[in-house]
C-alpha cells in the first residue's frame, strides 16, 4: 500500500479548543482555566461531560459539552478532531490512575497526533501552549491528505 501522503491546511485565528480532564485532575483544569481566562474566552471552548459544566460555570462562558468521557465524549471529540472541528487539545489526565475508558483515551491522543493538533497534557504544557503566538492568528499545518488518500484506494 502506498504510504500516506499530506497537505496543508488552515487553522483558523479563533481556534477550538478541546477540555478534558479526569476526575483527579478536575480541579487543576479548573484552576488552570480559570487563569487563562482571557486568553480562552477569545476561543470557542468543548468539553467532555462533567468537565465541561464545571468550566461553564467557572469561567461563565460558553462550552459545548460532549458526552462523559467513559460514556463516548472522549470518542466524540475524537470523532471532531478527525472531522477538523478542533484545533488544540487540553487534556489534564491522571498518569497515576488507570481509567476503565483507557482504549477511548488512547484513541483520542492517536487521533490528535494524526491531524496534527497541538496537545498539552498538564498545567506546563498548557501554559506554553495557550502562550504561543501562533493562538490567535490563522497558520498553516500539516494533515493527512485524505482525499488523495480515498482516490488512491478506488
Amino acid at each position: 500500500m502506498k504510504p500516506l501522503s499530506f497537505t496543508t491546511a488552515q487553522l483558523p485565528a479563533q481556534k477550538r479548543i478541546a477540555l478534558v480532564a479526569h476526575d483527579h485532575c478536575k480541579e487543576f483544569l479548573l484552576d488552570w482555566s480559570e487563569c487563562q481566562r482571557e486568553r480562552l474566552a477569545r476561543h470557542q471552548l468543548l468539553a467532555t461531560g462533567t468537565t465541561g459544566l464545571l468550566l461553564s460555570r467557572r469561567l461563565d462562558l460558553p462550552v459545548e459539552c460532549m458526552l462523559s468521557g467513559p460514556l463516548g465524549g472522549d470518542q466524540q471529540l475524537g470523532a471532531r478532531i478527525a472531522e477538523r472541528r478542533v484545533d488544540l487539545l487540553v487534556f489534564f489526565w491522571d498518569p497515576f490512575e488507570q481509567q476503565p475508558h483507557d482504549p477511548d483515551i488512547k484513541a483520542l491522543l492517536r487521533v490528535a497526533a494524526v491531524w496534527n493538533i497541538p496537545v498539552a497534557c498538564n498545567e506546563s504544557s498548557a501554559d506554553y501552549l495557550l502562550s504561543s503566538p501562533l493562538l490567535d492568528v490563522a497558520h498553516a499545518c500539516r494533515i493527512p491528505d485524505y482525499q488523495q488518500y480515498l482516490e488512491a484506494r478506488s
